[in-house]
């Protein structure tokens, strides 16, 4: 723990403590003499700790790619679908931004007008920090801000807006709409720029084993479960509690009969069981549709946002955005490519009714929440598509893997044969029927 701020390192001992005088009240004693971890200690432990871990393999994935280092900005190209579940709604841009209490990273944003932006800050664990855009820095919405650790004193040049992060490391993602200008949101996009204040010492990205959505990180996650923990804040509310449970887990693998037998219930019904859940019960469902309607900051619900950074990581604040992922139909069968589907929105009840920014549908595979490459080179369909309306005014999408007969091609987004896929809506700047969990996008309705 030698690499973390003094702040941080008296956190991390504090944790500590705390973890060692309840690991007690998380384990039985059975007549063999050995700690034994219960059921739901081990799943709740688990999903917890999930969470930190698929942050620290975005990291590292991001971090691994050529020319990509803390505080250099990434541009992403227009059309990009490198993200699990990407927006391709937006010129998107990134950063990891790595600072110490002596220093600053810098970050310049121009002017922006008559388009959707933002700039995304997110902490170590998935929790928005902040965003910066008109709507929650009305009085400065562009020029210079400083990103910092939390109780930094660093002097800055007057006019630049101090951002406390929740640590020493944050993600920033940068979004400017491209409405029907791609070009003119890309140049804005390449003005978004990142400089280094000082020298900071940035610890690199923990070393987890590598694991994917198929095949998650199992038993070995209680093996960094010290570095995962210490090294980054949690501002949950839960984090206390969980962090004991955590460490009482890690502990018990010590044992390697205990440690087998957290293993095999990790994969025959912990992880199985989070899987289903994260795609299900992370938030409202109805109608095939999961509304994740605390995304972005979750408060005490961890498992939230576990499948949040799960399903796709770097989700936004409900003010910003509303996601909506459906993985059934009308009926409640999975969606799937053998199968044609239609979502009707009535003529009064268009989606450009519900938001005051824009609405997107994209479609993507499973388990890995990735685009499916088709002949129209489709994916999504938003504000600006080019969709065909009925006479009464209402709109149809159609989703399959053929065009059916009789349906305009434009409203068509094209499936993957003989494979299961997920929706996700967006509803950016949603207005308060959309906040309220009182509107939900209509269910896809399978037709012969």
């Amino acid at each position: 723990m030698s690499h973390l701020h003094p702040r941080m390192l008296a956190r991390a001992m504090a944790v500590q403590a705390l973890s060692l005088l309840l690991v007690a009240l998380m384990v039985t004693f059975p007549a063999r003499g050995r700690a034994e971890i219960s059921d739901e200690v081990l799943s709740d432990a688990y999903v917890y700790l999930l969470s930190r871990a698929l942050v620290v393999r975005q990291e590292q994935t991001d971090l691994a790619e050529e020319g990509v280092d803390y505080n250099v900005v990434k541009y992403n190209p227009v059309g990009s679908a490198d993200f699990v579940n990407p927006n391709l709604d937006v010129a998107y841009l990134e950063t990891w931004f790595g600072v110490d209490d002596q220093s600053a990273a810098i970050l310049s944003i121009p002017q922006v007008e008559g388009r959707y932006y933002t700039a995304q800050i997110i902490d170590e664990w998935g929790e928005v920090v902040t965003n910066i855009n008109e709507r929650t820095y009305p009085l400065s919405p562009d020029g210079a801000f400083a990103l910092v650790t939390p109780g930094s004193t660093i002097d800055l040049l007057e006019g630049v807006v101090r951002v406390p992060l929740h640590g020493s490391k944050a993600k920033m993602l940068a979004r400017v709409e491209l409405k029907t200008d791609s070009d003119a949101a890309v140049e804005l996009q390449q003005a978004f720029t990142v400089e280094t204040m000082g020298q900071p010492e940035i610890a690199p990205a923990i070393e987890l084993p590598a694991f994917d959505n198929v095949s998650l990180i199992g038993v070995e996650i209680f093996d960094f479960a010290e570095e995962l923990l210490t090294s980054a804040i949690d501002v949950s509310p839960a984090a206390a509690r969980m962090q004991a449970q955590v460490m009482a887990v890690a502990k018990a693998t010590d044992d390697p009969a205990e440690r087998n037998r957290i293993a095999a219930a990790l994969a025959d019904e912990v992880i199985p069981g989070f899987l289903k859940s994260a795609v299900s019960e992370a938030g409202k469902f109805q109608g095939g549709w999961l509304g994740t309607l605390t995304a972005g900051t979750y408060g005490a619900e961890y498992r939230t946002r576990t499948a949040a950074n799960l399903v796709g990581i770097w989700a936004n604040a409900s003010d910003e955005v509303i996601y909506f992922v459906g993985t059934q139909d009308a009926d409640g069968a999975a969606l799937s490519g053998d199968k044609t589907y239609e979502l009707h929105f009535d003529a009064d009840a268009l989606p450009e009714t519900v938001v005051d920014g824009y609405w997107s549908v994209i479609l993507v595979d499973l388990p890995d929440y990735r685009v499916v490459e088709n002949p129209l080179q489709r994916y999504n369909f938003n504000s600006y598509s080019p969709l065909a309306r009925e006479e009464d005014g209402s709109l149809t999408l159609v989703v399959s893997a053929e065009l059916p007969d009789g349906s305009p091609e434009a409203n068509w987004l094209p499936s993957p044969a003989g494979q299961n896929f997920s929706l996700t809506f967006r509803a950016y700047v949603p207005k308060e029927v959309v906040k309220s969990g009182d509107w939900f996008p209509p269910s896809p309705v399978p037709v012969d």
